[in-house]
């Protein structure tokens, strides 16, 4: 079946690929595999040399590729751009300190020297998602050329230029032509690449289901597995909290990516004596901002990724909704085939409803009464997911206190909960396993070997 790349802004089909055969993926698995043998005696100053350069192109064609983000997952054109140079940073961060990250460390023992070192393991899968079809992709791609692994990048199916652009790049900046991929395969297809022997592990940035079976065929192939999944964030405002500043980054985090993004807040969890006050400023911000052409400058936000993705959104608050949820922003879909899905609020949440227990993948939020902090943390940590969440309080340390308590792989306190190359980056629960960025990134998909000379 043809892979095509649809503009979610109008429904048109813009370019259309003939996905690769089986034959061309097992050349091309072989291929990485072979260099891989040389890939990995190369020194770190050499793979940072190309790092570098792949740094540079990200910079220089941020707009060139910015664009290919926006016409085929609809993100606004600034924020596709903002995305491209994002990754450069990642680019620079490896290129910098992978060395220092990957040195031998040594231990203290009875023997004459010991020592623990970190070696490339081989090929790498990369299973990724079109939310961020760029970053998601490079903050797998940095830390692995740079730890001497090779990488396949299986994209989603409806960003195949986002994903020959990524190859695109990394040919560009001087690398060896097998060390990198993309893989023009269906989602039934990445079975039998983790299957293929030279395949030492698999990295996965998606849904739970996807994960689940991800991990359920590679732990069949004894292969390490990172995943990352989904999240429903909760967005924790305590009664002394700045509620300007909170209700803006209220706004912020719902809406980025028109909702669609695994570390937006979803659940907003409001200490009743400031929960009216908050509700109304957070409604005001959501209900100012303005869609239409995520080429254009004045787009606050663009169309859901896809018409099917609003439909399952529009499902999810409709079934809320007879389960007693309230609308107190009313928005939802533009039409019947519409990408389209302007922001709402829904009050009145409950256990039992989509808009409680599942990830609302887009510009919904559920507003949610707590009546104390005891009370906000329960709510926050009773929920299958543990991704990320923040916590908004004038007091600091209260906010230390609280973000301890929360059940989730980060906690972000009086901030916009972002991923940032300095920061482990992935989840608990529900959430998935395992850990991208930092220098415990880059130790994910490295052999740590115990080296004991007596």
């Amino acid at each position: 079946m043809a892979i095509q790349t649809m503009n979610p802004a109008t429904n048109e089909v813009v370019k259309t690929f003939d996905p690769h055969t089986s034959e061309e993926v097992k050349q091309k698995i072989e291929a990485a595999d072979k260099a891989f043998r040389n890939w990995r005696k190369t020194t770190f100053a050499e793979r940072a040399k190309l790092m570098q350069k792949c740094a540079d192109i990200l910079e220089n064609e941020a707009e060139k590729y910015g664009r290919i983000i926006t016409l085929e997952m609809g993100k606004p054109l600034k924020d596709g751009i903002a995305e491209v140079k994002k990754c450069a940073l990642a680019c620079r961060y490896y290129a910098e300190n992978a060395e220092d990250f990957l040195k031998d460390e040594e231990v203290e023992t009875k023997a004459e020297k010991s020592l623990i070192a970190y070696e490339p393991l081989g090929v790498i899968l990369a299973v990724m998602p079109w939310n961020f079809p760029f970053w998601q992709v490079f903050r797998f791609l940095a830390p692995a050329l740079m730890a001497g692994n090779t990488g396949l990048l299986k994209h989603a199916s409806n960003v195949p230029q986002c994903a020959l652009a990524i190859e695109e790049i990394v040919r560009k900046a001087g690398f060896p032509e097998d060390v990198f991929y993309t893989l023009l395969i269906g989602s039934k297809e990445v079975d039998v690449v983790i299957q293929h022997p030279a395949v030492k592990a698999v990295t996965l940035t998606g849904s739970e289901a996807a994960g689940a079976h991800v991990a359920a065929t590679a732990g069949k192939e004894i292969k390490k597995t990172v995943l990352e999944l989904g999240g429903s964030d909760p967005f924790i405002v305590l009664a002394d909290a700045d509620l300007e500043l909170a209700a803006e980054n209220a706004m912020k985090s719902r809406m980025v990516n028109t909702g669609q993004s695994c570390i937006a807040a979803k659940r907003f969890i409001v200490v009743e004596t400031i929960a009216d006050a908050f509700l109304e400023k957070m409604k005001q911000k959501m209900a100012a901002l303005k869609t239409g052409d995520p080429l254009k400058d004045d787009c606050d936000y663009g169309p859901m990724a896809r018409p099917d993705l609003a439909e399952e959104l529009e499902e999810q608050v409709k079934k809320s909704v007879e389960k007693g949820a309230e609308i107190v922003l009313n928005g939802g879909r533009e039409g019947k085939d519409s990408a389209y899905f302007k922001p709402m609020i829904l009050t009145n949440v409950k256990p039992g409803m989509p808009a409680y227990d599942e990830e609302m993948f887009g510009p919904v939020a559920a507003f949610i009464v707590a009546t104390d902090e005891d009370d906000a943390i329960r709510i926050a940590n009773d929920s299958r997911f543990g991704l990320a969440g923040s916590v908004w309080t004038k007091d600091r340390e209260r906010g230390l206190k609280v973000a301890r308590q929360v059940e989730s792989g980060a906690v972000f306190v009086n901030a916009l909960v972002a991923s940032s190359p300095e920061m482990p980056f992935g989840g608990i629960k529900k959430s998935g396993y395992g850990r991208e960025l930092s220098y415990v990134g880059i130790r994910e998909f490295v052999n740590q070997k115990s080296i004991w000379v007596g």
